[in-house]
């Protein structure tokens, strides 16, 4: 209804409804000095939410007097920025979430919670280095890649640092960053792990003599807003985060810098799933600034981009500062006895190295000390009751855990099946090759890095220390230990089971495979120390892991690019998912049916309603339908059609749902 006189507020509000919604103003309140971005704090049905205003109307669909007023006005200048405002939309919009859970998701929770904007910046002022540590003389490599970005400043380019392990990619980062700070522009850096900000701060802070802040779910939700607001006034220079941060506002940013650009990590993977280097890309856009992407093992999406022209791909291909690249050594254990998953060859060796001086480091990708409680008896297995999947066993807990819903409970003295008590711990996780390690090398210390052992605040950054002192010799670790760090005493990296790419359902296993196992090998063999690697595999021969090893990552991937392009599978085509969990399978098989039912498009390929890889999880039975497209225009333009209807499903009400565009996992 028109209302000409009486101007409309429209505000986000964090709801699952996808719109904004319609309010009055406060009484007497001066509606012509509200700036889009601002906060209020709103009615909404028996309670009251903060919300995000976006504009003004003089026409509403509601009556007037139907209209709720607005409580209060809770700030005088925005919180969200007009080039915030703009990519929250543009998020909202691509990856088909709520409007007002999206921009509520880009504040940090102190904002969220109707807190004031007024705090004291002067810790994070007086937090500077207070000299300055002098830049690394870089290569011909890093020279050239160095200029190439140079050449980009204050245009929008996308550039894909495609470097190996250990070829100095960080101080290519930390030397275009002096350049932009000479500008008296600001800097956000993105790493995929908690883990790895705190190593990354030190060092930007060693080297700048300028406020760095960090942003991750590691620091208190106060330090999480001071730092914000640091970089919103222009007090922090560089802003060091993980996925969250990218949305984080700045006076002038200058440049972005996505580190191990791959991961995973990097994809919100429940509520708003975003992914946070796409997000990035299109903020660089926005702002015409470069963004830096940079990884020993690019994603295949990156690759893509790079063939089909849309990125510039500077390659880094010899490790700085003259240090060689780790020697690979497959040992097929097909037909070798294995004590607790470990060969003769691999002990061997490690006692080798010990006994050198050097350290060690075991990679086996699964913690707990067995991932399967068996009954030798009558072959039952500990299933977990919430889930479809085996429970972990324990050794130091003497507890049975599942890693997917969280529930524990007592080993089993008898079996479940048969009452025997035969009951055998199958297979290897970190636990037990520290257990079996410790029993063979008793004078040497041993660090495990798994999230067992790194639960506690500030255990990671101890283990890490304590590595780097050389008072640990022998490290164990899931995917913790690959990503980033420098252990310049490690000449030994053994990866204790490389098969489990080859064996699951997902079509990207192969491709996280060949860039985890690079990772974990280029911890090996830093400065003068000449590394190797064992990689235990009873699949010794498969053509791909021969081709990563002998040849080169590139070459891996454009096999599995040329893979992926005849099975007609991302990034040659674009995915959505919708989920589906309910108490009951029936219902979200019926709901995601129909949904099923409003496509008639011919350009749309359906797989689906299906059960999901694990058909149930923590007590819910999950289903899935799987979209794909060979445009990605015409699978947005379904979506948002699709989502008008499920508004209509009843059924909707007895399910959990969500959708997922561009997926990364199915699991």
């Amino acid at each position: 209804m028109n209302s000409p006189d009486n101007p409309i507020l429209q505000i986000a509000v964090p709801t699952p409804l996808r719109r904004y919604f319609d309010y009055l103003p406060p009484e007497r309140f001066p509606v012509e000095t509200l700036r889009p971005g601002v906060r209020f704090r709103v009615p909404f049905q028996q309670r009251e939410l903060i919300g995000i205003f976006v504009g003004v109307s003089h026409q509403s669909d509601f009556p007037l007097h139907k209209l709720k007023r607005a409580i209060e006005c809770l700030d005088a200048e925005p919180v969200l920025t007009p080039d915030l405002l703009k990519l929250c939309r543009w998020a909202a919009d691509y990856y088909h979430y709520p409007v007002g859970e999206v921009m509520l998701s880009a504040l940090p929770v102190w904002l969220r919670q109707g807190k004031s904007t007024e705090v004291s910046l002067k810790k994070i002022e007086k937090n500077i280095s207070a000299t300055s540590s002098a830049p690394l003389e870089l290569n011909a490599e890093q020279q050239a890649a160095f200029a190439a970005i140079q050449a980009s400043q204050n245009n929008f380019k996308v550039i894909l640092l495609d470097g190996v392990t250990g070829s100095g990619k960080t101080e290519i980062y930390l030397q275009t960053i002096a350049r932009v700070l000479e500008r008296g522009e600001q800097v956000m850096v993105l790493v995929p792990e908690i883990g790895l900000t705190p190593q990354t701060i030190q060092r930007f802070r060693e080297r700048f003599s300028v406020p760095v802040v960090s942003l991750h779910s590691g620091v208190t939700e106060k330090q999480r807003f001071q730092a914000w607001l640091a970089a919103k006034t222009g007090v922090a220079k560089i802003v060091i985060g993980t996925r969250s941060a990218v949305f984080t506002p700045f006076v002038k940013l200058g440049l972005i810098v996505i580190d191990e650009e791959h991961d995973l990590s990097f994809k919100q993977q429940d509520g708003f799933r975003y992914h946070a280097r796409d997000i990035a890309i299109m903020r660089a856009h926005s702002n015409s600034i470069p963004i830096v992407l940079g990884s020993a093992t690019p994603s295949l999406e990156t690759l893509h981009n790079v063939q089909q022209g849309r990125y510039e791909s500077l390659k880094l291909l010899k490790r700085a500062g003259g240090a060689e690249l780790p020697q690979f050594h497959l040992l097929d254990v097909r037909h070798m006895p294995l004590e607790n998953g470990l060969s003769a060859p691999l002990m061997n060796e490690v006692r080798k190295q010990l006994e050198s001086g050097n350290q060690v480091m075991l990679f086996l990708n699964r913690r707990g000390f067995s991932p399967v409680m068996m009954c030798e008896t009558c072959g039952w297995m500990a299933q977990c009751k919430r889930c479809d999947i085996r429970m972990t066993y324990h050794y130091g807990a003497a507890r049975l855990c599942c890693h997917h819903c969280g529930s524990q409970r007592n080993v089993a003295i008898r079996c479940e099946g048969c009452g025997a008590t035969d009951l055998q711990a199958i297979g290897q996780g970190t636990e037990r090759i520290e257990k079996a390690l410790s029993l063979h090398f008793p004078n040497y210390s041993i660090a495990r890095i798994d999230r067992d052992t790194t639960r506690r605040k500030g255990s990671m950054d101890d283990l890490l220390a304590r590595i780097q002192s050389g008072e640990h010799q022998i490290l164990i670790g899931t995917q913790m230990l690959a990503k980033g760090h420098h252990f310049p005493n490690v000449t030994l990296v053994a990866i204790v089971d490389a098969d489990g790419g080859f064996f699951s359902a997902d079509f990207r296993a192969l491709e996280r495979m060949g860039q985890l196992l690079l990772q974990v090998a280029g911890r090996a063999g830093r400065k003068e120390k000449l590394g190797k690697v064992l990689i235990q595999t009873r699949h010794a021969d498969h053509p791909l892991l021969l081709q990563l090893l002998k040849e080169n990552y590139q070459t891996f991937s454009d096999s599995l690019l040329s893979e992926r392009k005849q099975a007609e599978l991302p990034p040659y085509v674009f995915f959505a998912l919708f989920r589906a969990e309910a108490h009951k399978a029936e219902h979200a098989t019926h709901f995601l049916q129909q949904i099923k039912n409003q496509i008639s498009e011919k350009n749309i390929n359906v797989t689906g309603p299906i059960a999901a890889p694990m058909p149930r999880r923590a007590g819910k039975h999950r289903v899935q339908l799987l979209l794909r497209s060979e445009r990605r225009s015409n699978l947005q333009q379904l979506l948002k059609r699709l989502l008008l209807c499920v508004e209509g499903i009843p059924e909707k009400h007895r399910v959990r749902w969500s959708l997922d565009v561009d997926p990364l996992e199915i699991f």
